[in-house]
Parts: structure tokens; C-alpha cells; sequence
């Protein structure tokens, strides 16, 4: 029976109290400071470098180039933010708060809008007419040294032909 007396008193106790815990989905929860939260990125500012994707040490980041598309594995993303320490234009950051969960393990994919894409695009192909252009110099310059290197034997030739 004091079994029973002792419950029924932690009942009442707790009947007539404040909760013990947070009204979670009325009210949002406040995480501290320094909490590591989830990775997120502005991919419109991304510039597909790859430094990210090189210190992620568990390896949970992709980038396709060409496509325009950063990837993240959310479940393999340990939140140590070394890729947000490392990003040259800080496109990439840590918000407080987590990821909805899911059933499935999988990847999330951003994709940059087509404006974006089309500009880079331009970009490199006006990187790689600038590159043959700069190309085509060098072997010009390149002939013309050697035209000219075959030259001065000749002339010395001849001006030793002519002492003689």
C-alpha cells in the first residue's frame, strides 16, 4: 500500500506543476551556442571549386561541374564544418537545428539556377578560346626562336667563309 501512496502523491505533484519539458512544436526550441546543427548552402554563390569535397572527412559531399550541382549525404555529414572553414566564397554555412528525419537513407542535391549555369558556361568557353589563342602564341613564338636559331649557324658560316 505506501507503493501505492507514494504514486499517487508524485501524481498529484506532477498534475498541479510546470512540465518538466519544452512545448516542442508550439514553440521553437532555442539550441545553445556553438551547437553543430546542418550544413547549408547559398549554390547560386558556389563556385564548384572543390575544397569542400577535398577536407570532408567522411566524404559526404559531391560536386558536378558541369551539371552546376552540389550534393550533400546527410547521413554521412558529421557537421564538423571544416567545408564551411575551407570555402573561399563562404557560400556554405552551419544552421542551428536538424534535418527532418526520414526513412530512407539519401542525398540531397542543389541544383544552380539556369541563369548561373549559362554565365558559367560563357565563362569557360571564353576561358578556353583565351587558352588556344595564348597557346597558338607560344608555339608562333616558339617557331619563330627556332626559324631564327637556324639562322645564326648559317650566318656564322658565312662569315667565316668570307675571312677565309
Amino acid at each position: 500500500m505506501s507503493g501505492f501512496m507514494t504514486f499517487a502523491k508524485e501524481s498529484m505533484k506532477n498534475l498541479f506543476s510546470k512540465p518538466a519539458t519544452i512545448n516542442y512544436p508550439a514553440e521553437p526550441i532555442n539550441f545553445p551556442e556553438g551547437s553543430r546543427g546542418h550544413i547549408t548552402i547559398e549554390v547560386d554563390k558556389c563556385i564548384s571549386c572543390g575544397m569542400c569535397v577535398r577536407v570532408c572527412p567522411p566524404g559526404a559531399l559531391a560536386i558536378d561541374k558541369i551539371k552546376g550541382t552540389w550534393t550533400i549525404n546527410r547521413f554521412d555529414c558529421i557537421a564538423c564544418s571544416y567545408c564551411v572553414i575551407k570555402c573561399p566564397v563562404k557560400c556554405l554555412a552551419i544552421e542551428p537545428g536538424y534535418t527532418e528525419p526520414d526513412f530512407k537513407k539519401a542525398s540531397e542535391t542543389f541544383t544552380k539556377s539556369p541563369e548561373v549555369l549559362a554565365r558559367e558556361a560563357a565563362k569557360r568557353e571564353e576561358m578556353a578560346k583565351k587558352a588556344a589563342e595564348a597557346k597558338a602564341a607560344a608555339l608562333a613564338k616558339a617557331a619563330a626562336a627556332k626559324a631564327t636559331a637556324e639562322k645564326a649557324p648559317k650566318a656564322a658560316d658565312s662569315q667565316e667563309a668570307d675571312k677565309q
